[in-house]
This record gives C-alpha cells, sequence and structure tokens, in this order.
C-alpha cells in the first residue's frame, strides 16, 4: 500500500508540475493559431529564446531568478512584436503551406542564432534557495521546484480566465476568435489584437521556457524542434483558442505521459500518442473546440 501511495504521488507532482509548463507555453500557441489562424510552427523559438534570456540574465549577470523570467518575458514580447509585424503579418492570408514553411525557417534561424551566441551545449541556472529541497507532505518529501511550478501554473491560469472572461480585451479576442469579420464589424481593430496577442502568447511562451530549465534538464538549441509536437499535441486536443481546453489537455497529457514514462519506461511517449490519436478521432475540433 505504501508503495502505491508512494508511485501516485509521485506521478501525480511531477505529472502535473510537466503538465503545468505545457500549459504555459502552448496556450500562447493555441490563442494565436485560433485567433489569427496561423500556422505557427516557430512558437516554440520564442520559448526557448525565453530560456536563453533567463539563464543569461540568473546565471550571467546575477539577476534574481524571478525577476529573470519577467525580463524574458518583456524582452521576448517586444522580439515577437518585430517578428509579427515584419514577417507574419504579411503571411495573414497566405496558404498554410507558406505559413509552415516561413515558420520551419525561423526555427532553423532561431538555432543557429543561439548556437552562436550560446554554444551547442545544454545551459543550466542555480535556482534560489528558497526553491530548493523538499515539501514535507507528512507522508512523503516532495521537490519544492515541482510544488512551485504547480502553484505558478495554477496562478498563470486563474489570471489567464479572469482576463479572457472578465476584461474588455478579453471579450475582443473570445468575439475575434468567434467570427473575425463580425468583430471587425463592430469596430474592434483585430490588427492591433492580433498584436497584443501574439506579443503575450510568445511571452508565455518566455516563462514557460525559463522555468523548464530546471525540468527539462537545461536549454539548448534543440528545444524548438524538440518539443515542438508535444505543443501542439496539446494545442490539438484541447482545441484551438479556447484557454480552458488547452489546461485541461496539459493536465491530462502532462500527467499520462510522466506516468506512462514512470511505469513503463520502455513505452517512451506511446501514451501520449495514443491517447492523441484516440482523441481527435473522437473529436477532431479537440475536447473543447467547436464542432
Amino acid at each position: 500500500m505504501d508503495a502505491f501511495v508512494n508511485a501516485l504521488t509521485t506521478i501525480l507532482v511531477f505529472g502535473l508540475a510537466y503538465a503545468m509548463l505545457l500549459f504555459i507555453i502552448s496556450v500562447g500557441l493555441s490563442i494565436t493559431m485560433g485567433l489569427m489562424g496561423f500556422v505557427n510552427l516557430a512558437h516554440g523559438s520564442f520559448a526557448m529564446v525565453g530560456g536563453y534570456v533567463t539563464v543569461t540574465t540568473a546565471g550571467d549577470w546575477g539577476v534574481p531568478f524571478i525577476p529573470s523570467l519577467l525580463i524574458a518575458f518583456v524582452v521576448v514580447g517586444l522580439l515577437s512584436v518585430l517578428f509579427e509585424r515584419l514577417l507574419y503579418a504579411r503571411l495573414y492570408k497566405a496558404p498554410e503551406l507558406d505559413q509552415v514553411l516561413m515558420t520551419i525557417g525561423l526555427v532553423f534561424v532561431s538555432i543557429a542564432a543561439v548556437t552562436f551566441v550560446w554554444g551547442a551545449d545544454p545551459l543550466n541556472i542555480q535556482i534560489p534557495d528558497f526553491l530548493r529541497g523538499n515539501v514535507d507532505l507528512g507522508f512523503k518529501l516532495i521537490p519544492t521546484y515541482r510544488a512551485f511550478m504547480i502553484v505558478i501554473g495554477a496562478l498563470i491560469a486563474i489570471l489567464l480566465f479572469y482576463g479572457l472572461e472578465r476584461t474588455r480585451v478579453g471579450a475582443q479576442v473570445r468575439a475575434a476568435v468567434d467570427n473575425r469579420r463580425m468583430a471587425e464589424s463592430m469596430g474592434i481593430n483585430t490588427g492591433r489584437l492580433f498584436t497584443l496577442v501574439f506579443a503575450l502568447g510568445s511571452g508565455m511562451a518566455a516563462i514557460g521556457g525559463g522555468l523548464g530549465i530546471q525540468i527539462l534538464g537545461g536549454v539548448k538549441p534543440t528545444f524548438a524542434f524538440e518539443y515542438l509536437v508535444v505543443f501542439l499535441i496539446v494545442v490539438a486536443v484541447g482545441g484551438l483558442g479556447n484557454i480552458r481546453g488547452t489546461f485541461f489537455a496539459a493536465l491530462i497529457l502532462g500527467v499520462l505521459d510522466f506516468a506512462g514514462k514512470y511505469l513503463l519506461p520502455e513505452g517512451g511517449a506511446f501514451f501520449i500518442y495514443a491517447v492523441t490519436l484516440i482523441v481527435l478521432l473522437w473529436r477532431p475540433q479537440g475536447l473543447f473546440g467547436k464542432a
């Protein structure tokens, strides 16, 4: 019985921490794809750059970890505005193949750029003292950083839910996702809204990239490709443009992925792909997508 409780607690804690990381990074991709209808395969590059900015500010410059994450959010958010205005906006009405080729090209460029600046080896940082050690649950010790990830992920989810449901900008985003032409006819500046949402989504990815350094074993140039499929799976299973769907998809897939690798290591990522296949065969629009 003790072994069962120990295994279950480990799966839940580590799985939930990983799930929150998936949510933080994937939610921006879900909203931008749902709002803009743009196939942005370079989303993982913004998360990767956020990780490197965090490594530089926290590791090389001595900036505390939490402010480093906020710096990464601002830097990547502003950088994404530049890319959105100069590159993405030109292809909003282009065929999907053109969008895929352009964003894949950006991935290769970003990999080359970070390799040139930071090198090809994985980089890590020392987390602050208050995030080290373990939390005593009474029956088991769990890593403090994992507990922190669960809490921060939940807080971000609450803030995003509130922002989308209770603010004017959130109402405009929902309107544009549901019917872009109608939103424009009502006077909503969808171009400016696209830029704002794109910057927010990219900034969120940057925070995820910084938070994921400790969980994923460092940040490296292959990050943008290595985890791209996972982010797309979370978005597809949750439903485009749906924060709630992305949240629950990340929870299901994150816990299931860790559980599969923990209980059956030789199975690798089989379980997450199997569940994705079943869900999309049942509901091609995703769990919370509109039919």
